[in-house]
């Protein structure tokens, strides 16, 4: 019976994937209907406070974005991949890989996939090096990431067995970024450098490939808010950090703390998205867009 339950749960996630975006979501309802109703498997408790701690993580990062911070980060990215071309393969995944610990979210990490595949395939570089292992390290930095709902979950189910959420971090966050520039320095080896590889140039030489000129394209001005909403999104985070090890049975400065760790997480989160709509003016209806 199991190997149907597990076929129906492949299923829904091959559909999911097929959807694309929210309709992962969408699949993965439909799934849980079909092996409760139709197999009698019992649902487990549904993780109110993992879903309250994603949404309020991206209410903050949604009024950032509208302030213009991510494309603020997103530049930055750029002028670090530009400055170093050669090493792209190793400053690829320390750029996603940091984006998303800042985050909380690979998702922050994908808007730098095309500069990385344009400066790769400038060097002579083949591409799949360092978006292969830039893509894996914008994921393996959500299991590191002190905002991140799987941090958060992961911790508290720690905490039974004395392992609190600051030496979690300090665990995962070298352990994973050690693991991400092994990896990297691995796929460094990959393959032909494109000058070697016949196909690309039998199709360069056919006018298939476009390769990139050396100018960097034209990017519209960031707005002057968007330095401030970084700023203030860095500081929630460091708040909550601190907080959270404050409050851990380990470090104890504070005793019978009136907000737990998950609740300290979404207000400081919402405040943060208040602090950037009111110090950068922006539109919150936006932020709902």
């Amino acid at each position: 019976m199991w190997m149907i339950e597990l076929i129906i749960v492949l299923i829904f996630i091959f559909l999911g994937a097929r959807l694309g975006s929210i309709g992962i979501g969408f699949a993965g309802g439909l799934g849980v209907l079909v092996l409760t109703l139709g197999f009698g498997l019992k649902p487990g408790d549904i993780p109110i406070d993992v879903i309250l701690i994603i949404m309020s993580v991206i209410a903050a990062i949604a009024a950032m974005q509208v302030a213009g911070g991510l494309d603020y980060l997103v530049r930055l990215a750029e002028r670090i991949l530009r400055s170093n071309p050669k090493y792209i393969t190793f400053l690829a995944p320390l750029v996603t890989y940091t984006m998303t610990i800042f985050a909380g979210t690979g998702l922050t990490a994908l808007s730098t996939l095309p500069v990385i595949a344009e400066v790769a395939k400038r060097e002579g570089i083949r591409p799949s090096r360092p978006l292969s292992i830039a893509t894996i390290a914008s994921q393996i930095a959500i299991t590191a990431s002190p905002i991140s709902a799987a941090v958060v979950f992961f911790a508290g189910a720690l905490e039974p067995t004395g392992v609190g959420y600051g030496e979690l971090l300090v665990i995962v966050i070298p352990t994973t970024f050690s693991a991400v520039m092994l990896t990297a320095f691995i796929a460094n080896f990959l393959g032909k450098d494109l000058e070697d590889d016949p196909v690309y140039q039998d199709r360069a030489s056919k006018g298939l490939v476009a390769v990139p000129g050396d100018e960097e394209q034209q990017q519209e001005d960031i707005p002057p808010g968007a330095k401030t909403s970084v700023l203030i999104f860095l500081i929630a985070i460091i708040a909550v950090v601190c907080y959270a090890l404050a409050i851990s049975n380990n470090v104890g400065l504070i005793k019978n703390p009136v907000l737990q760790r998950d609740a300290a997480i979404m207000t400081f989160m919402l405040a943060a998205a208040t602090a950037i709509a009111l110090f950068c003016k922006i539109d919150c209806n936006k932020v709902l867009n």
